[in-house]
Parts: C-alpha cells; sequence; structure tokens
C-alpha cells in the first residue's frame, strides 16, 4: 500500500511503500522507500499519512528499472606476461559499481 511520509532531510511529504516497522525507545520507526527519490529513509510513526487519491494520480518522478542482459566484467592482470583484459566476472566489484555510478551521475 502507497502512503505519504514526512522526510526530515527533504523537509516535504513524499509517496512511499513501508518495507519493515521497528520499535525504538519510546515510538515506532517505519523503513519506507520513497517513490519519487529512489531511496530507503526511516520515519516516525506519527510522520505517517493515508494518501488522497489526487495525490497518486501524480506521475512518479523515479523509476524503477533494470539493466537487462548487462553483465558484471572485471580487469584481469598478467604481470608475467605484462598485459591487462578485461573479463567476465562472477558478481560486481567494488571498481565496477564505482564506475557504473559515475556513468550515471
Amino acid at each position: 500500500q502507497i502512503c505519504v511520509v514526512f522526510s526530515e532531510e527533504l523537509k516535504c511529504w513524499c509517496r512511499a511503500v513501508i518495507k519493515s516497522i521497528m520499535y525504538c525507545t519510546d515510538d515506532y520507526q517505519t523503513e519506507c522507500f520513497l517513490l519519487d527519490y529512489a531511496k530507503y529513509i526511516f520515519v516516525k510513526s506519527k510522520d505517517i499519512r493515508v494518501a488522497l487519491e489526487a495525490f497518486m494520480q501524480i506521475p512518479y518522478r523515479a523509476k524503477k528499472c533494470r539493466l537487462y542482459r548487462t553483465k558484471p566484467v572485471t580487469l584481469r592482470i598478467d604481470f608475467c606476461e605484462d598485459t591487462a583484459k578485461i573479463v567476465p566476472a562472477k558478481r560486481w566489484d567494488s571498481a565496477a559499481t564505482w564506475y557504473f555510478q559515475n556513468l550515471l551521475k
């Protein structure tokens, strides 16, 4: 269910999906995914409201997407032959992730 939460960081009300609820010292903390900003935040239960239908008609600013058929690669260095090649990898390493995020920015 989509609701509206107040983000202290953004200083505005945002559409969100509740992911989990935790009890902290004196209040409930709710982990929410902001649909317009594509990020996770924690909000207090008092900062959650039911979304009005008119508010839900506005198109989302962020869209979920996948990188179809994008495979991770890594740089393999052969010190004996003094060569370097880009080869397929089993998972994304930190350097490839950092490089890809910079490309997106």
